[in-house]
């Protein structure tokens, strides 16, 4: 599993991920939390290529406001 990293915000239900550095993965990966829960799919990879952001469409019943802070990682 790789690093995609913190969650640092949402938006019209999406959650804005930071990436660590410029490695990042394909849309479509699938994102899981610490405990390896599935959280969503990468939907659209957008600002710097030094430190670009994720924007995850969240699975049923994952609460976004609820995973801010959070780290997640690809599958």
């Amino acid at each position: 599993m790789r690093r995609l990293g913190e969650v640092v915000s949402t938006a019209q239900g999406l959650l804005v991920v930071r990436c660590p550095d410029r490695e990042r993965p394909d849309v479509g990966a699938s994102a899981v939390d610490e405990s390896l829960d599935d959280v969503g799919r990468v939907v659209d990879v957008f600002g710097p290529v030094d430190r670009p952001y994720l924007a995850i469409t969240p699975d049923d019943g994952v609460s976004p406001a609820g995973l801010l802070g959070a780290k997640l990682y690809a599958r």
